[in-house]
This record gives C-alpha cells, sequence and structure tokens, in this order.
C-alpha cells in the first residue's frame, strides 16, 4: 500500500491563521495556539464594532444637524418633527452633508421646514 503523507490540511489552516495575524505583537503573530486565540477575538470586535459604527455614525450626523439647525432657531426635535411635517424624505446622513458643503441648499430645507411647523413661519 502506498505512503499517506499528512498534515496538509492542518498546514493550510495553520497558515491561514497566521496570515489573518500579522502584524499582532509577540508570540501572537507567529505561535499557532496564541495566534488563534487572538485572531478568534479579533473577529469577535471586528463583528461588534461593524455594528456599533452605524450607531456611531448617527450619532455623529445628529449632533452636526442639531448644531447646524440651531443656527436657524430651530431644534433638532423640532427640525425632524418638520421635516415629517412637509413630507421631505432625506435621511440624516444626507442632510448632514447638505448642512456641511451645500448651506444654501440647507437653507432651503429647514425653510421648507418651518414653513410646516405649526407657529414657526
Amino acid at each position: 500500500m502506498a505512503r499517506v503523507k499528512r498534515g496538509v490540511t492542518a498546514h493550510a489552516k495553520h497558515k491561514k491563521t497566521l496570515k489573518q495575524a500579522k502584524g499582532f505583537y509577540g508570540r501572537r503573530k507567529n505561535t499557532i495556539r496564541a495566534a488563534k486565540a487572538a485572531v478568534d477575538r479579533s473577529m469577535q470586535y471586528a463583528t461588534r464594532d461593524r455594528r456599533a459604527k452605524k450607531r456611531v455614525f448617527r450619532a455623529l450626523w445628529i449632533q452636526r444637524l442639531n448644531a447646524a439647525v440651531r443656527e436657524f432657531g430651530l431644534t433638532y426635535s423640532r427640525f425632524i418633527q418638520g421635516l415629517g411635517k412637509a413630507g421631505v424624505e432625506i435621511d440624516r446622513k444626507v442632510l448632514s452633508e447638505l448642512a456641511i458643503r451645500e448651506p444654501e441648499a440647507f437653507k432651503a430645507i429647514v425653510d421648507k421646514v418651518k414653513n410646516a411647523l405649526p407657529g414657526s413661519a
């Protein structure tokens, strides 16, 4: 019977893990046991932080919008309420970019919102 050489799959898996651990400090980059633990943990952090990133950016857009609409005598919550009443369907990301890059266009939206709000015309 022919001789079977083993370890090809295990070697490939180890190489894959060590490639993912590139840039880590100490033994975590070149010892398979330490690298596997570090890579597994890093994947958990990456998954968690992809979700957290969405929350962080939404909070940033809201802060920017609040600062921008206060220059026009509104608060963020009144602005969002007015957007709904005016029928403007632009998300917070785009509104935030408009406030920064296109102040005239943002002013037009704020004027539309003010007209839609009762007692703020």
